[in-house]
């Protein structure tokens, strides 16, 4: 599903601007970073996405939808939204009910219900927690179980802030086959985070913004190149990117597999040079 957000800008009771006439549009299915330090209008600009904010000036469409038409719970069917903190968003006395609690309250069977349910929590590895209150769990597995909350929801856009925050290499890379299977089924996918090498093994495309506006937009392997852009953003490149600057590489590998396959061919040029 589409989403557009034409000339919005958002100011909060206290005055400040967070958003600055800003132009965004995400295709169906595409799976989009939005980078940036704390403050740059990242967070303000998805909770305008979903409903929870409305804007100050512009319109921003979900679908055909136009959000200042329809309420927060009816966007709800159409986008998904992982919190920063999950404690933000669980309230139930046990894992199933927690996960459960999504698509029984958009109106679904109890059957689909029951089936979404397992589901989701098969995909986050808590099946065998779903008896357990949620606070009684670590913090990275409640970060997991607010993750699938909202994939048991299963919105056509899903919006995920930090979603990598507080995860280990197993949590991470777990995470990062659940977006790439929600990429398959051609989920329109945004990710706010500060982690760009986590951005860089998922994502096809970049948002930078700053002081409530756009600095750049495009693929993310040009756009995760561009240091001196990044730095206006506060945001350091990905770590095969900032290697591969040191050693004067070419061209800008994002993952570790990409640095490998470009310093190898970088390598061969130069033996045979």
């Amino acid at each position: 599903m589409k989403v557009k957000v034409e000339r919005v800008s958002f100011v909060y009771h206290s005055g400040v601007r967070a958003l600055d006439s800003i132009d965004l549009a995400i295709s169906s299915g595409e799976t989009v970073a939005i980078v940036g330090e704390n403050g740059a209008g990242k967070t303000t600009l998805v909770k305008l996405i979903n409903g929870l904010l409305r804007p100050t000036a512009g319109r921003v469409w979900v679908g055909n939808w136009d959000t200042k038409d329809f309420t927060t719970a009816q966007l709800a069917t159409r986008v998904g939204f992982l919190f920063q903190n999950p404690d933000e968003q669980l309230f139930e006395r046990s894992v199933e009910r927690e996960v459960a609690f999504g698509p029984r309250n958009l109106g679904f069977s109890e059957a689909k219900v029951k089936a979404k349910t397992r589901r989701a929590l098969q995909q986050v590895g808590l099946l065998d927690k779903a008896q357990v209150n949620p606070y009684d769990m670590q913090p990275f597995e409640r970060k997991l179980l607010a993750l699938a909350s909202t994939l048991a929801m299963d919105t056509p856009v899903l919006v995920f802030d930090e979603p990598s925050i507080g995860q280990d290499a197993a949590g991470r890379r777990r995470i990062q086959r659940i977006l790439a299977g929600l990429h398959k089924l051609d989920r329109t996918l945004l990710l706010i985070s500060h982690d760009l090498d986590f951005c860089a093994q998922v994502a096809t495309r970049a948002v930078v913004m700053a002081g409530g506006r756009l600095l750049a937009d495009g693929p993310i392997s040009k756009v995760f190149s561009q240091t001196e852009l990044l730095a206006q953003a506060a945001v350091s490149p990905p770590q095969m990117v900032r290697l591969a600057q040191r050693l004067k590489l070419p061209g800008a590998p994002l993952t570790p597999r990409q640095f490998v396959h470009t310093y190898s061919a970088w390598r061969n040029r130069r033996k045979r040079t």
